[in-house]
C-alpha cells in the first residue's frame, strides 16, 4: 500500500518510537488470554471439580497467588496500553506536524499555474481535515487493525491448545466475515473519494464567500449565498449519509456472525462439557475469550470504513506533497550580479494558458535600463500576462524574455524576483501592521526607511491619521482601508525593496488626480536607479513615459511617445480623446 509506505518514509526520527508502540500493541493484545487461562485453573481446581474442598484447604495460597496474578496482569496490561497510546499519539502528531510544514513549503514553491488549477478551499482541506485523517490512521487505525489481528490470532491459538474440535467450531464463521468485508471494501472506496470531493467544494465555496463578504453585501446576495452553501452542504451531507448507509447495509451480517459465536460456544461447548471432552474450567476460558473473536469481527468493518477515508484523504495530500513546480532555478543557471541594471527584452514572445488560445503572440520589445515604459490596451489584451513573464510567474511558450541580456529562465529565480518590485492590480495586504506590510520584502528595514517609502507613495499622511499610525493592524486583505489607500501601501511595499525593475499594474487607478500627480513626481525622482513599467488606463499616468506600448488582442498595435501616438489613429488616440 503506497500510502502507508509514504507515511513510513516520513516517520524518520520517530520510527523507533512507533515500532515500540506496535510491539506494545502486540504484547498488550496477547496478554488478554492470560486472565482466561488463570480463570480456567481457578474454576477447575477451586470452584468446580472433585477435589475442590481439599484444594481450598491445602492450596489456598495458590488461589490467592492466581487472583493476585490476574489483577497484576490486568494492571500491567492497562499500563502498557496507556504507554503505547502516548507513543502512537506523540509519533503521529510529530508526523502530521512535519507533513503540514512540508506541504506548506511545497505550496509556497509552486508556480502560478498550480494555483490556477487547485482551489484555495481544496488546499485548505488538504492541510487540515485530510491531514487529521492521516493522524487518526497513525494514532488509532493501525493500532486497532493490528490489535484485532493479534487478539484474534492469540485467541485461536489458545483455543486450539485447549481443544481442536471446539476451536474449529469457533472459527467456522470467520470466512463469512471476510466475504462481507471484502464486498464492503469494494463498495465503499469510490464513495469516500466522492465524499472527499464534496467536502472540498463546500470548503471552497465557504472560503470564497467569506473572502468576498463585502461584494455579497454590496449586492444584497446574502440569501443567495446562503442557499448556495446550503446546496453544497446538502450534497456533502447526502454523500456522507450514503457512505454511512453503505456500511449499515453490511453491518447486520457482521453483527449476526459475531453474535452467532456465542450461540456456537454455548451449544458446542455445553455438549462437550456434558460428554466430558472439555472441563468446566476450559468452557469458562472459552466463554471469557468469546469477545476476543467477536469484537475483531465487529471492528473490522469500522476499520475498513476508516481505512477507505484515509486512502481518499492521503491521495490528496500526496498529490500536493509530490507536486513539483516547473518554474525553478536551473542547475546551470547563470551567476548574475546581485543588483541588476534593468535591461529587458521580449524576443518574439508567445504565451498561452494550458491548451487555450494564445494570449500573447510574437511580442518583440526592448526596454533600456532606467526607462519608464507604459503599457496600455483594452481589457484582455495581455498586459498583465506580459509583465508576469518577466518575473517568471509563467514561462513563455514561444520566444524568450531577457533581463540584462540573459534569458530569465537562466537566472536564479530568487535573485530575479528580488530585483523586481511589483504593485499588483489585485492588491493583497496581510493581517499585519502597516509597517510590517511595507517592510514585507525587507524585514531589516528601519522605521525611517519605512516612512520614507510611504511618503514616496503618498501614504504617510493617511497612515499617521490611523489609530496607531504605522503600528495599526490591517484587517484581513486590507479591510478598513479604501482602495486608494491599499494601492498606496502596495506601492510603498514595492518601492521598499529598491528594485532594479519596478512594475506598477494599474496601481493608481483608485487614487485622485492630485495624489496620482504626487506619486508620479516621486517616481521620477527616486533615490535609486530602476526601470519602470506602468500598466494604466489613464492618459495622465502614461503621457510622460519614455515609451508607450499599446497591446491589442495579444499583439503590439503601436509603440511610441505620447506625442507620436496621439498623432496617429488607433486605440491610444481614442482613449486620449475620451479622457481629454
Amino acid at each position: 500500500m503506497f500510502q502507508l509506505k509514504w507515511l513510513w518514509k516520513n516517520l524518520t526520527g520517530y520510527r523507533a518510537l512507533y515500532i515500540t508502540a506496535i510491539i506494545f500493541t502486540i504484547v498488550c493484545q496477547s496478554m488478554y488470554i492470560i486472565s482466561p487461562y488463570i480463570s480456567e485453573e481457578i474454576v477447575d481446581n477451586f470452584i468446580y471439580g472433585e477435589n475442590v474442598e481439599e484444594n481450598l484447604a491445602q492450596y489456598s495460597d495458590r488461589l490467592i497467588m492466581l487472583l493476585a496474578l490476574m489483577i497484576g496482569f490486568t494492571l500491567l496490561r492497562t499500563g502498557i496500553s496507556y504507554t503505547k497510546t502516548i507513543m502512537y499519539e506523540k509519533s503521529s502528531q510529530a508526523l502530521v506536524f512535519k507533513l503540514r510544514t512540508k506541504l506548506f513549503e511545497n505550496v509556497q514553491q509552486q508556480d502560478a499555474d498550480f494555483f490556477d488549477r487547485i482551489r484555495t478551499g481544496d488546499l485548505m482541506t488538504r492541510l487540515s481535515s485530510d491531514l487529521d485523517m492521516v493522524r487518526h490512521t497513525m494514532s488509532y487505525l493501525i493500532d486497532a487493525f493490528l490489535g484485532c489481528i493479534v487478539l484474534y490470532a492469540a485467541s485461536v491459538i489458545f483455543f486450539f491448545s485447549i481443544d481442536w474440535l471446539m476451536a474449529l467450531c469457533m472459527v467456522a464463521l470467520t470466512p463469512v466475515i471476510f466475504v462481507v468485508t471484502s464486498a464492503f471494501h469494494k463498495k465503499i472506496g469510490p464513495k469516500y473519494v466522492a465524499l472527499r470531493e464534496k467536502l472540498s467544494v463546500m470548503n471552497t465555496g465557504a472560503e470564497e464567500n467569506i473572502s468576498g463578504n463585502r461584494v455579497v453585501k454590496a449586492f444584497a446576495r446574502e440569501d443567495y449565498e446562503i442557499q448556495r452553501f446550503e446546496k453544497e452542504n446538502t450534497e456533502y451531507s447526502a454523500a456522507n449519509k450514503e457512505a454511512s448507509l453503505t456500511w449499515l447495509k453490511y453491518f447486520p451480517y457482521t453483527e449476526l456472525t459475531a453474535q452467532a459465536l456465542s450461540a456456537v460456544q454455548l451449544l458446542a461447548g455445553g455438549m462437550f462439557v456434558i460428554s466430558g471432552r472439555i472441563t468446566v474450567g476450559e468452557f469458562t476460558a472459552f466463554s471469557g475469550l468469546i469477545w476476543t473473536m467477536s469484537n475483531p469481527m465487529r471492528q473490522l468493518g469500522n476499520i475498513i470504513n476508516d481505512l477507505q477515508r484515509f486512502m481518499a484523504s492521503a491521495a490528496k495530500v500526496i498529490e500536493v506533497y509530490y507536486t513539483k513546480s516547473l518554474i525553478v532555478t536551473r542547475p546551470d543557471a547563470v551567476e548574475t550580479p546581485k543588483h541588476y541594471k534593468g535591461d529587458i527584452e521580449f524576443n518574439h514572445v508567445s504565451f498561452r494558458y494550458g491548451k487555450s488560445d494564445e494570449v500573447l503572440h510574437d511580442i518583440s520589445l526592448k526596454i533600456k535600463a532606467g526607462q519608464t515604459v507604459a503599457i496600455m490596451g483594452p481589457t484582455g489584451s495581455g498586459k498583465t500576462t506580459l509583465i508576469n513573464l518577466i518575473s517568471r510567474m509563467y514561462d513563455v511558450t514561444g520566444g524568450s524574455v531577457k533581463v540584462d541580456g540573459v534569458d530569465v529562465r537562466m537566472h536564479r529565480l530568487d535573485r530575479l524576483r528580488s530585483n523586481i518590485g511589483l504593485a499588483a492590480q489585485d492588491v493583497l495586504l496581510f493581517s499585519d501592521t502597516i509597517d510590517g506590510n511595507i517592510a514585507f520584502g525587507r524585514s531589516d528595514m528601519s522605521e525611517e526607511e519605512v516612512h520614507h517609502f510611504a511618503s514616496l507613495a503618498a501614504a504617510d499622511g493617511f497612515i499617521r491619521e490611523t489609530s496607531d499610525g504605522y503600528d495599526t493592524i490591517i484587517g484581513e486583505r486590507g479591510v478598513g482601508l479604501s482602495g486608494g489607500q491599499k494601492q498606496r501601501i502596495s506601492l510603498a511595499r514595492a518601492l521598499a525593496v529598491k528594485p532594479s525593475i519596478l512594475i506598477l499594474d494599474d496601481t493608481t487607478s483608485a487614487v485622485d488626480m492630485e495624489t496620482e500627480h504626487y506619486i508620479q513626481e516621486s517616481l521620477s525622482h527616486l533615490d535609486f536607479e530602476c526601470t519602470k513599467i506602468i500598466i494604466a488606463q489613464r492618459i495622465s499616468s502614461t503621457k510622460n513615459a519614455d515609451m508607450i506600448v499599446v497591446l491589442n488582442n495579444g499583439s503590439i498595435e503601436a509603440v511610441g511617445t505620447h506625442e507620436e501616438l496621439i498623432a496617429q489613429t488607433g486605440y491610444y488616440r481614442e482613449v486620449y480623446e475620451l479622457q481629454c
